[in-house]
């Protein structure tokens, strides 16, 4: 059950950087080249994937768990940067992210990670979005086997996202107003590029939650009815794969027994 405490909101939400880390990273243009997000799980059938909640649905794009509700006020999450294996699935890409809204809805507030295979040589990097655009944080170092904590806020007006590299002790955050953002639902994802199509880089595995990186009360979100794990959320929790024309290409795992944590598997490029 959720807990209807908000008194330690701030470790979820909370901005203030600890003297062990340094703000660093600053912003590119809007959707810089070779940033096309994943922005919404796009449906086999052609549209989005709010079939319902409370069950595992296919998703041409998405992999990981979502969970529904109103008025998200916060989302955290962690995870471990994959490997990359450019000589097996080169000129591919993969991105796993943490985020409000996206998944029902025309906007999506978000931050995470890309993982790039140029050929056969491997490129990482951290982007997030707030509202459809999507910016490259550049000066935000990345790489391989780096835990990730991630997280989205929304006070006031406006959403705030914030990522923070605790193996390198770096941290980035931004706010802004977006127009139109319902607040209802939340996710932890790794996706694949559709648009244009890129095959999915081999990241082998993908793990993500408390159980995994050791960062507690990750993989948690609040709203309006309280706070908890993925699994808090009942009924309301959408485990996602994704599979397209027949193929799948990624699969999370069941969540761990707190509710907080699972892993994706690589399947397909």
């Amino acid at each position: 059950m959720r807990s209807k405490t908000l008194a330690s909101l701030g470790i979820l939400l909370g901005l203030a950087i600890s003297p062990a880390f340094a703000q660093t990273g600053s912003v590119a243009d809007s959707r810089p080249t070779g940033i096309m997000a994943p922005l919404a799980p796009i449906h086999p059938d052609g549209g989005n994937a709010a079939d319902g909640p409370g069950m595992s649905i296919d998703s041409t794009n998405w992999a990981g768990y979502a969970v529904t509700g109103s008025d998200f006020i916060g989302v955290s999450g962690s995870w471990i940067v994959p490997k990359y294996h450019c000589l097996t699935t080169p000129n591919s890409k993969s991105v796993a992210f943490v985020g409000i809204d996206g998944y029902s809805d025309t906007t999506i507030e978000s931050i995470g990670t890309e993982s790039d295979c140029v050929g056969t040589k491997y490129q990482y990097f951290a982007w997030y979005t707030l509202g459809t655009g999507v910016t490259k944080i550049t000066g935000f170092s990345v790489k391989s086997g780096d835990a990730i904590l991630a997280r989205v806020s929304y006070a006031g007006s406006e959403f705030t996202v914030e990522i923070l590299n605790l193996t390198q002790g770096t941290v980035f955050s931004t706010s802004a107003a977006v127009s139109g953002a319902q607040r209802s639902s939340a996710e932890w994802i790794v996706a694949r590029y559709v648009n244009p199509v890129s095959p999915l880089m081999d990241f082998g595995i993908v793990s993500s939650g408390q159980d995994f990186t050791n960062v507690a009360e990750t993989d948690w979100a609040t709203d309006s009815a309280g706070r908890g794990p993925i699994a808090a959320f009942g009924s309301n929790t959408v485990k996602i794969n994704m599979v397209s024309g027949g193929v799948t290409y990624a699969t999370p795992t069941a969540l761990t027994p707190d509710g907080s944590s699972f892993q994706v598997n690589w399947k397909h490029e």
